[in-house]
């Protein structure tokens, strides 16, 4: 994509492309005003160790990896928009049930259900956009504003939140769920809008088709009809759940990626459940006003620098600006471990660290993604990319764990030392054998 953001791209922008921002906006911004305080919840309520509450979220997670896998794989076939009618309305179930558990047993059946929410609903939207633009830089514009505007929702979310009071309420989980269901709303419009223009659009073009023929062209009306309905061709090449895998599992890039992207995803999961139990724990001063601020400067320092690093690393290939990322991954990890208990602003500072690196990793891995999936493939390749999830899904345990046994400076140097080993699994990326897609499904 180039490094200046055309006013023009936006404007080529579907209508249910805007919908889907305002809701991603609307979304993220209720579910991180309550979400990242449920260890905080969790340890209050049940005095629960940093293991016994990663255990709790990394088997929700590992579940909601695979029923992720499966349903953005059959979304080739069944279509997005049934499953993410799907996912939101258990979003909504699964939101309001969490604002009233009162057992342990309660809380990990419907984290569960959350997560697998979650899970499908990610890939299922970087999909969808796939499917709504045919242009690779524009694509790529509504990738980089979607990750925009979520960031610009988890800023405004938990600052919301703390200034509502409403940050640790168990309560409050009935935003999130009143947010979905609004979402639900408008993308049932969304829908029924953009089927209506593509109805409108076939008819234009038949009608052209039918002009063509009339005029002796056959040859040519054949054409116009082939670019009317991109959508039946790429379900006719969408082939089955096995064939599917067969190419996945042929595509060795494609496995050494998710791979790296698994332990990226493990180290930077660590921000989200295990320092927050180490913060806890620890007993740090201003605990809420501490975890509030760093969530929202992750989220500032995201919006105001991410169009800004994709200008200045323009002319770098994906990988060089992944293997920046990871270094400035490395260093954050580094902060992290040294940074006295007390200093509240060695913890903002570690923070802003990590924020730059993710402006940078997490967009970039989206679009690389995006380049390497042949698009009859779109969803099963997204689908795939969940299965980085199972490094998030595996944080809280395996940091936990850690936690528990060597305290949170080993917790920072471990994840420090595997973001090496990131580093290194990218820089061989380009030597490892891909399939011949054609040759797959001839």
């Amino acid at each position: 994509m180039s490094g200046v953001v055309s006013i023009d791209r936006f404007k080529q922008f579907p209508r249910l492309m805007w919908i889907l921002l305002f809701g991603s906006f609307i979304t993220r911004g209720s579910y991180y005003m309550v979400w990242p305080f449920l260890a905080v919840i969790l340890y209050e309520k049940f005095a629960l160790s940093a293991t016994h509450v990663g255990l709790i979220l990394s088997s929700a997670a590992v579940i909601s990896v695979i029923v992720s896998f499966v349903g953005s794989a059959l979304s080739d076939r069944i279509g997005r928009h049934q499953l993410m009618y799907a996912s939101g309305i258990l979003y909504i179930i699964s939101f309001s049930l969490l604002a009233q558990v009162n057992s342990i047993a309660g809380y990990a059946l419907v984290i569960t259900l959350c997560s697998i929410a979650t899970a499908l609903w990610r890939p299922l939207t970087s999909a969808l956009i796939g499917d709504l633009i045919k242009d690779k830089g524009t694509r790529e514009l509504a990738m980089q504003s979607l990750y925009f505007v979520v960031n610009v929702g988890c800023a405004v979310g938990p600052m919301l939140g703390l200034w509502l009071g409403l940050t640790g309420e168990q309560s409050s989980f009935y935003i999130t769920a009143g947010a979905f269901a609004f979402l639900l709303a408008l993308l049932w419009w969304g829908f029924h809008q953009h089927n209506k223009l593509d109805k409108e659009e076939s008819l234009k073009v038949h009608q052209i088709a039918t002009d063509v023929i009339d005029g002796d062209n056959a040859s040519a009306s054949a054409e116009v009809h082939s670019q009317t309905k991109p959508q039946e061709k790429l379900k006719a090449k969408g082939g089955g759940v096995n064939q599917i895998i067969k190419v996945l599992v042929a595509d060795k890039l494609l496995q050494c990626l998710i791979w790296a992207n698994i332990l990226c995803m493990f180290i930077y999961a660590q921000m989200d459940s295990s320092l927050i139990q180490y913060l806890t724990r620890a007993e740090v001063p201003d605990l809420l006003q501490l975890i509030s601020a760093m969530i929202f400067t992750n989220a500032l320092v995201i919006i105001s620098t991410q169009f800004l690093l994709l200008k200045l690393m323009a002319n770098l290939s994906l990988i060089s600006r992944i293997q920046v990322g990871l270094v400035l991954l490395m260093c954050s990890q580094v902060w992290l471990a040294l940074n006295p208990l007390t200093l509240f602003w060695g913890w903002i500072g570690a923070i802003v660290v990590m924020s730059l690196a993710e402006t940078i990793l997490f967009p970039t891995m989206n679009v690389h993604i995006d380049r390497l999936a042949p698009e009859h493939l779109r969803g099963a390749y997204f689908g795939a990319a969940s299965f980085y999830e199972f490094g998030y899904a595996i944080a809280p345990l395996g940091g936990g764990i850690i936690l528990d046994q060597l305290g949170g400076t080993w917790l920072f140097l471990t994840t420090a030392a595997l973001t090496s080993i990131v580093i290194y699994l990218y820089s061989v990326l380009d030597n490892l054998p891909r399939p011949d897609f054609i040759e797959v499904n001839s």
